[in-house]
């Protein structure tokens, strides 16, 4: 199994990335898919989670507005498009599949003028 993100980076305020995670190992669109973050200091938290068909999305309410999940189980590849980037958006970003303990290596964003 491998979960491999990419698209993390610096930007400024106010600015975008999208996050992209390529699955491999498992059947990805069987599953629910979820990003997470953690920043320096801090635990590990839930950013935002979607179902396997797309039509369940969950958010952190810190990012609700700002980031969009979306996935496409053709490509087995699960998305974050993280838009209105603030300072406290600064962390490594995970992929997971908790339902099979799987998490990639993480991609740093960094969000600083």
């Amino acid at each position: 199994v491998q979960l491999v993100e990419s698209g993390g980076g610096l930007v400024q305020p106010g600015g975008s990335l999208r996050l992209s995670c390529a699955a491999s190992g498992f059947t990805f669109r069987s599953y629910y898919m979820s990003w997470y973050r953690q920043a320096p200091g801090k635990e590990r938290e839930l950013v935002a989670g979607l179902s396997s068909d797309s039509t369940i999305r969950n958010y952190a309410d810190s990012v609700k507005g700002r980031f969009t999940i979306s996935r496409d189980n053709a490509k087995n590849t699960l998305y974050l498009q993280m838009n209105s980037l603030k300072p406290e958006d600064t962390a490594v970003y995970y992929c997971a599949c908790r339902a099979g303990n799987y998490w990639g290596q993480g991609t740093q964003v960094t969000v600083s003028s």
